[in-house]
């Protein structure tokens, strides 16, 4: 964890590309430092993964109405400081990416943030974290 999971209406596909915006995300996540200037999120262990809706609706349909929702989840432990600075990076990061098409087309984009408080399991099974923790 953290995990960043894009959900977007594929009416937008043909004008911006989804895997630049994954890769800037990632990018942004990655830069983020705590109140002791440790990096917020493991670089292992981030991910940012986007899926276009198989079927949608949004607003009253009478337009091409195009929408992006990220959810970020994360494990709990960060600040209250951390979790505004991740937030206003990540969204900052997403309007710039989707400025072009901003002004040109009806389009709505919401960023959650949910902290994990108290899992009741949290099984892994990967050899991404041994390739960044070398010492």
């Amino acid at each position: 964890m953290p995990h960043l999971v894009i959900l977007y209406t594929p009416n937008i596909e043909a004008e911006t590309e989804m895997s630049t915006l994954c890769r800037s995300l990632a990018d942004c996540m990655l830069a983020q430092r705590d109140d002791a200037d440790k990096q917020v999120f493991p670089t292992g262990g981030t991910r940012v993964l986007a899926y276009p809706a198989a079927h949608f609706a949004v607003a009253d349909g009478r337009a091409d109405y195009a929408f992006v929702y990220l959810n970020l989840r994360m494990g709990a432990g960060r600040s209250a400081a951390v979790h505004q600075r991740v937030g206003d990076a990540l969204l900052a990061v997403t309007k710039q990416h989707f400025a072009p098409i901003f002004d040109g087309r009806p389009i709505g984009i919401t960023l959650q943030i949910d902290e994990s408080p108290g899992q009741v399991y949290d099984g892994k099974h990967s050899n991404l974290h041994p390739l960044f923790n070398k010492a």
